[in-house]
């Protein structure tokens, strides 16, 4: 599990809620120590998906639409926060739970449609719909697929290792 600050345990983070930092962030303790909350970052994402969290530091909104890993918000970070060579750029899982359609006999491919690298794909099934399948190697984590869910049963899930 990843150390999380003091206000990240009192807004409820420990439940499992993971709280995405701008692509290629440094690890949640250093980001905090580290990131000066200029805002800079969110000025200069032309996707419009970062937002200034609670005190004032950078966070990813997928609601708002996918990261394109265009870099710019790297590019404007004075200070390290944001280090290109991290990698993956964002250091999460996507999971399909149970609420998606397609587990409940409902015929829906949105995820699958919004994804442009196809790591989500739709396993055949005999008599039935076909189920989606995440397959987390190719998956960028750039949030297409979670922006448009009529269910919201895809979510960001498990902090992975950086």
């Amino acid at each position: 599990m990843q150390a999380i600050s003091r206000t990240q345990f009192l807004q409820g983070h420990w439940r499992g809620k993971v709280l995405v930092r701008p692509p290629w962030s440094i690890s949640e303790l250093p980001f905090i120590d580290t990131c000066s909350t200029c805002g800079d970052c969110v000025k200069s994402c032309p996707e419009n998906i970062l937002e200034l969290g609670r005190g004032h530091y950078p966070k990813v909104n997928f609601k708002l639409g996918e990261c394109t890993f265009c870099g710019d918000c790297v590019d404007v970070c004075k200070t390290g926060a944001l280090d290109r060579s991290i990698q993956p750029a964002f250091a999460f899982s996507i999971n399909i739970d149970e609420p998606c359609l397609a587990y409940h006999g409902v015929e829906c491919r949105t995820c699958g449609d919004l994804c442009e690298i196809e790591a989500i794909s739709f396993k055949p099934t005999v008599g039935g719909i076909a189920q989606p399948m995440l397959n987390s190697d190719s998956c960028t984590r750039c949030g297409a697929c979670l922006n448009d869910c009529p269910v919201d049963a895809l979510q960001i899930a498990t902090e992975l290792n950086q």
